[in-house]
C-alpha cells in the first residue's frame, strides 16, 4: 500500500523540524498533487502558528488554516491530565481522515515533545503517528551536544519507535558543529534506518531586519522592502563618537542609535559605502527621534537608499533589549534564508533513497511546482557551470544568490570583481561561491580573439575586430561554452534577443542534425505541462523547418521529463481543409515520420483536438496523439507568441521560456523584463539542457 502520510517531529525545540518539513514537502511536490499540512497541537490556537503559516504561504497550498491543527497545548495539558488521552486520538484521527478525503498526502508535523507535559513517561508525537498510521521521521537537535551523548539519544528514539510498532523512516541530526558532523559522516553505523547528518548554520539562526521592524512595530524611514531581507549578526549600541565607532562595527551588525545623532547617522551611512569598512544590516533610530527631511532627502540623494533605516518609539536601551529578546523564525518572504536552508537539505539528504522509502504514490499530473522543484532536482544530479554576462543587473545577482545557496549550478559571472563584490554587499547579498572573471584581464582574452578571428576571417573580420567582440560579454561568454570552460551561458536581461544569439550561432553554432536555432516555452498549467514552439524566433518557417522544429521539441520535451506527442497544429484537421498554410503542415508532418518513424505526431490538427479527448474522438479516432498532445508547434511566430501569451494571461499559465534548441551547446535568452524567478528558471534550464547534451 502507498504511504499517504509522514510524520516529522522533534524532541526539543529549535531543532529544525520546519527546515526537515519543508525538504520533505519540496520532495513531495513534485511527485504528489494535492498534499496537506497537518499539526496535531500546536503551542496557541489564539494566534496563527508559525510554521502552519510558513507552509501554507510559501508552497501556496490549498487549505485553510484552522484545518491544520487539532489542538492547542492547553487543551491538550488538561485533557491528559484528567485521563482523557483516549479522546485526543479519536478526534485526531477524524480531523486526520477528514483531510485524507481531500488530499493526496498528509504532511504531519509534530510539536516538540518537551512542550507537553512532564507526566508523560512517553513521546506523545509516537502515540500520535501510530494512530494515525503514519511512518515517522525524527529530528534531534545536535547543538552542543557530544557525539556520544548524541549517538545515545538516537538509540533511545529507535527504541521508542519500534516499542510503539511505528515505522521509522528516518533520522534527521541538525545543527552539528564541525567535529561532530564529520565524527557522524564517518563514523556512524545507521542500522538500515536512513540517518542524515546537517551541519549548524549561524545565518539560519539569526533575525532578518523585517522581524525587528515587525516585532518592535518600526517605522521604516529609508529602503525599499526586500532590503528587509538582511540578515543581522549582531545589535551594537553606538553611544560613542563615530572615529571609535567605526572600528567596532562588523559585517551585518545592526547599528542602534539615537534619531538625534546625526554624526553617527551620516558617518555609519558613508562607512557602509566605503570598500573599506564592512557593509552592515541597517540603521535603528530611537527614541521616536527622526531626522530633519533635509537630512533625509541628502540620504537618498547620495543613494544610501539600499540600507534599511528604521524608526521606533522605545528609547535605546529599551530598543536594544527589545531586539535581544526577538527569537528568529523562518517566514515565507525571507527566500535567502530559505534557499540557504534548502540547500543545507538537499546537500545532507540522499534525496533518492529517502523517496523509495516513501513510495509516494506518482501520477501523471505534472502542478507547476511539481514541475519547477524537477528543476532543481535535474540540476542538481549533474553540476554544470553557467555563465552570466550580465552581472551588472541586480535581478542577476539576486538570481545567482539563490541558486548558490541552493547549491545545484556553479555559476561565473562576468565583469570587474571589485565593482560586482562591492554591489552584491550594497544589496546585502552572498555571492561568494560565484566564480567572477574581467574579460578584459583574463588570460583567455587573447586566444579566444585568435580563436574567433580563424573562424571568421574567410568573412572579412580583422583582428582588431575580433578583439573587439570578445570585450563584449556575451562574446566572452559564447566562447567559453564553445572552449568548455562554462557549460552554458544565459544573457538578455539587458541586451537583445539577437546579442544572445548572433554570438552563439558565430561561434557554437548549430547541432549536425539540426541546421535551425528555434525556441520552445514550457507551459506550466494546473495540472500538465506542454511545450509551444516556435513562440520567439522563426517568422514564418517552411516545411523543413517546421520539422526541424518539431524534432528539436521532442528530444528537448523528453530531456525534461516530457513524454514527446507532437501536434503540429493549423487551422484544419486531418484531411478536412486544403491551401497552402495546411499543405505546410502537413509537409513538415511527412518529414518527420520519415526522418524518425517512432516519433508519435499529428499534423495537420487543430488545438481543440489536440488538447481535448472528447473533440479527438470526433475529429481523429484512434490517433495516439490527439487530446493528447504535449508538444505543440505553431505554424508561424505570429500565431505563437500570441497564442502563449493568452494561454499564459487567460488561463493563469506559468511560461517558462523561451529556451532556445537547435545549438551544439546551451545557450538561452531572457527578456529585458524578466524577473529573479525566469531567470533563476532559465538557469537550471540551461545546466539541464547541458547535461543531456540535447539542445
Amino acid at each position: 500500500m502507498s504511504v499517504k502520510n509522514l510524520y516529522i517531529a522533534s524532541l526539543e525545540p529549535n531543532a529544525g523540524s520546519l527546515i526537515v518539513s519543508m525538504g520533505i514537502m519540496e520532495m513531495l511536490k513534485s511527485r504528489v498533487n494535492k498534499i496537506a499540512f497537518f499539526r496535531p497541537v500546536i503551542a496557541d490556537t489564539s494566534i496563527l502558528d508559525n510554521d502552519i503559516h510558513f507552509i501554507l504561504t510559501h508552497f501556496n497550498l490549498d487549505q485553510k488554516a484552522e484545518s491544520c491543527y487539532g489542538f492547542g497545548l492547553d487543551e491538550v495539558e488538561t485533557l491528559l491530565s484528567e485521563g482523557k488521552e483516549g479522546y485526543i486520538i479519536e478526534r485526531l484521527i477524524e480531523q486526520y481522515h477528514t483531510l485524507e478525503g481531500h488530499y493526496d498526502f498528509i504532511l504531519i508535523q509534530g510539536l516538540d515533545q518537551t512542550s507537553f507535559t512532564k507526566m508523560l513517561s512517553y513521546n506523545f508525537n509516537h502515540v500520535i503517528a501510530k494512530n494515525l498510521q503514519a511512518p515517522y521521521i525524527s529530528v534531534i537537535n545536535g547543538k552542543s551536544k557530544s557525539f556520544e551523548h548524541l549517538s545515545h539519544e538516537i538509540s533511545l528514539e529507535r527504541v521508542s519507535l519500534k516499542h510503539q510498532q511505528v515505522e521509522h523512516m528516518a533520522i534527521f541530526v541538525n545543527r552539528l558543529d564541525e567535529k561532530n558532523n564529520h565524527l557522524f559522516r564517518e563514523k556512524y553505523d545507521e542500522q538500515s534506518i536512513p540517518t542524515f547528518f546537517m551541519r549548524e548554520i549561524d545565518e539560519l539562526d539569526r533575525l532578518s531586519v523585517a522581524e525587528v521592524k515587525q516585532v518592535l512595530n518600526a517605522h521604516q524611514l529609508v529602503g525599499e522592502p526586500k532590503e528587509l531581507e538582511r540578515s543581522i549578526k549582531r545589535p551594537i549600541i553606538a553611544a560613542m563618537n563615530i572615529e571609535h565607532l567605526l572600528s567596532r562595527i562588523e559585517e551585518n551588525d545592526l547599528i542602534i542609535v539615537p534619531g538625534d545623532r546625526l554624526d553617527i547617522i551620516l558617518g555609519v551611512l558613508q562607512a557602509n559605502q566605503s570598500k573599506e569598512f564592512h557593509s552592515i544590516a541597517a540603521i535603528l533610530l530611537t527614541g521616536g527621534l527622526i531626522p530633519p527631511q533635509s537630512i533625509l532627502k541628502l540620504i537618498d540623494g547620495i543613494e544610501f537608499k539600499t540600507l534599511p533605516i528604521l524608526s521606533v518609539e522605545s528609547d535605546t536601551y529599551q530598543s536594544a533589549l527589545s531586539v535581544d529578546a526577538i527569537s528568529p523564525a523562518l517566514h515565507p518572504e525571507q527566500t535567502r534564508k530559505i534557499a540557504l536552508a534548502m540547500g543545507a537539505f538537499i546537500n545532507a539528504v540522499d534525496v533518492e533513497r529517502l523517496s523509495e522509502r516513501l513510495r509516494t504514490a506518482h501520477s501523471d499530473i505534472v502542478t507547476p511546482a511539481m514541475f519547477e522543484y524537477s528543476l532543481y532536482q535535474r540540476a542538481y544530479t549533474a553540476r554544470k557551470r553557467i555563465v552570466l554576462p550580465e552581472s551588472s543587473d541586480e535581478r542577476i545577482l539576486r538570481a545567482a544568490e539563490i541558486l548558490l545557496r541552493r547549491d545545484v549550478v556553479d555559476l561565473i559571472l562576468l565583469g570587474k570583481p571589485q565593482i560586482i563584490l562591492h554591489q552584491a554587499n550594497t544589496l546585502g547579498l552572498d555571492i561568494s561561491k560565484a566564480i567572477i572573471i574581467d574579460p578584459a584581464a583574463s588570460p583567455l582574452m587573447q586566444p579566444y580573439a585568435e580563436e574567433f578571428y580563424e573562424m571568421r576571417r574567410h568573412k572579412g573580420m580583422s583582428m582588431n575586430t575580433a578583439i573587439d567582440s570578445m570585450s563584449h560579454g556575451t562574446y566572452f561568454a559564447t566562447m567559453m561554452v564553445h572552449k568548455g570552460d562554462a557549460d552554458g551561458m544565459v544573457s538578455g536581461s539587458i541586451h537583445t534577443t539577437q546579442d544572445t544569439i548572433l554570438p552563439a550561432l558565430q561561434i557554437i553554432k548549430t547541432t549536425p542534425s539540426i541546421s535551425l536555432v528555434s525556441s520552445l516555452f514550457f507551459m506550466c498549467l494546473d495540472t500538465k505541462v506542454l511545450v509551444y514552439a516556435d513562440c520567439a524566433v522563426n517568422q514564418t518557417p517552411d516545411a523543413e523547418q517546421l520539422a526541424q522544429i518539431a524534432i528539436a521539441s521532442a528530444y528537448s520535451a523528453k530531456s525534461f521529463g516530457i513524454e514527446p506527442r507532437i501536434a503540429m497544429l493549423s487551422y484544419s484537421t486531418g484531411n478536412s481543409g486544403h491551401g497552402d498554410d495546411v499543405e505546410k503542415v502537413r509537409e513538415a508532418t511527412k518529414i518527420v515520420k520519415e526522418r524518425h518513424p517512432k516519433m508519435l505526431i499529428e499534423g495537420p490538427i487543430q488545438y481543440d483536438a489536440a488538447i481535448d479527448p472528447d473533440v479527438a474522438r470526433i475529429k481523429l479516432p484512434g490517433s495516439a496523439v490527439a487530446g493528447q498532445a504535449t508538444i505543440f508547434i505553431f505554424p508561424d511566430l505570429n500565431t505563437g507568441n500570441n497564442t502563449y501569451k493568452a494561454v499564459q494571461r487567460s488561463a493563469g499559465a506559468i511560461a517558462i521560456g523561451p529556451i532556445l534548441q537547435g545549438l551544439k551547446k546551451p545557450v538561452n535568452d531572457l527578456s529585458r523584463g524578466c524577473e529573479i524567478a525566469d531567470i533563476v528558471n532559465t538557469i537550471l534550464i540551461t545546466a539541464i539542457q547541458a547535461q543531456s547534451n540535447v539542445v
